[in-house]
């Protein structure tokens, strides 16, 4: 008899099974579970209130699960991980990060301070000529290299935004989760930053969106999450999911959607 080969198989990106997660006294999710694997691109679509901000902390180990038996949260595999190791592995671009960095950063440390996860650059810090030369490298590739000693409050909202993803990818990290990646970006930033976002996919960075705005799911995304209220309502391939009857139970009003190109856009449906 020939020998039996063990295939090796991936563990997933994240793994949530059966956890109830608290924030404060609030309960947010209760037997939630949700599974998330390699090269799997996921837009988690929900309205405010939904959990999303929630389930982002939980990747950044700030908010936690209660430890009841039957649950188990898994990040690249491993049940307890370290937050820094985590970090090089997933780049997370989110409202909350933009709202508090510090302004008075210049765009090169912004990209820099990625390698600690820090908010600026710290005399304390030290960065080799690899870690400065990979800082320039992301800022060509996103285009901010005019900006590398503009300070960080004297930016537009859009070019805050590229300095931001250029932090999450300094590490060239596998995995991407990028949280209302467009809001406050005018027409021509918000398709700019959603080319940046394709040209990851195209690199094979799994990329996940958090969003309440259809329009900021590029069509290389395929797989839609509706949460609401702390519940999965629906999980599923985009083109069933992405429908003016569901699209409108979930956000409680009447929607007709419009497509084109692979791309999708909320309207106002009729009373």
């Amino acid at each position: 008899q020939h020998p039996t080969r063990c295939m090796a198989i991936s563990s997933p990106i994240l793994d949530i099974q059966h956890a109830t997660v608290y924030r404060g006294d609030a309960l947010v999710f209760s037997d939630f579970s949700f599974v998330l694997q390699a090269g799997e691109h996921a837009a988690i679509v929900g309205p405010n209130g939904a959990g999303k901000s929630t389930l982002l902390k939980m990747l950044l180990g700030e908010v936690h699960s209660v430890p009841l038996d039957h649950t188990r949260v898994r990040l690249f595999g491993e049940e307890r991980w370290n937050v820094w190791d985590v970090r090089k592995k997933l780049g997370i671009v989110s409202y909350d990060l933009q709202r508090d960095y510090l302004i008075c950063a210049e765009g090169r440390n912004v990209v820099l301070s990625g390698f600690y996860a820090s908010n600026d650059t710290y005399d304390h810090q030290t960065f080799t000529r690899d870690q400065v030369s990979r800082a320039d490298e992301v800022m060509r590739e996103l285009g901010i290299e005019s900006f590398a000693t503009r300070v960080f409050g004297h930016l537009s909202t859009g070019e805050q935004r590229r300095f931001l993803l250029g932090r999450a990818l300094v590490h060239d990290p596998p995995v991407l989760v990028l949280d209302e990646p467009t809001s406050g970006l005018d027409l021509k930033s918000c398709f700019q930053y959603l080319d940046l976002v394709r040209t990851q996919i195209h690199k094979g960075k799994t990329v996940v969106l958090v969003t309440h705005h259809l329009h900021e799911i590029p069509p290389e995304i395929d797989r839609v999450i509706f949460l609401k209220g702390g519940k999965i309502l629906a999980d599923g391939p985009k083109l069933n999911l992405l429908t003016d009857d569901r699209i409108s139970t979930l956000f409680d009003r009447p929607i007709v959607l419009a497509q084109a190109n692979g791309w999708y856009q909320a309207l106002p449906g009729l009373s």
